[in-house]
């Protein structure tokens, strides 16, 4: 997958294929001994890995907006070690509305 969050012909033939592939400009070298699918193949896998990779947002966005690992890390020694569950129960609040906010489908 490209930066731009889109399924490129290669990632499909990859995908596909697997092994080593060069791609050069419009030339493609497979270095163990793999074919080039038909385009039909091609266009078909890369809407699966469209729809796998739309079907996974709720995913990312939860990532996204989680409190990070530190954050989580301090408050969970607070609360166990410390007997303080102020910064735990904030980052509870948090999380549930992150989730609440991105269902998993």
């Amino acid at each position: 997958m490209n930066q731009m969050n889109t399924i490129t012909k290669f990632d499909a033939v990859h995908a596909l294929v697997g092994g080593g592939i060069i791609k050069d400009g419009e030339n493609w070298t497979f270095c163990d001994g793999q074919k080039m699918p038909s385009e039909e193949a091609i266009k078909a896998k890369i809407a699966e890995l469209e729809a796998d990779f739309h079907s996974k947002a709720y995913a990312r966005n939860r990532k996204q907006n989680f409190p990070n690992e530190h954050d989580l890390l301090i408050a969970l020694w607070e609360k166990v070690m410390e007997d303080r569950s102020e910064s735990a129960d904030a980052l509870q609040s948090i999380r549930t509305k992150v989730k609440s906010d991105n269902p998993k489908p």
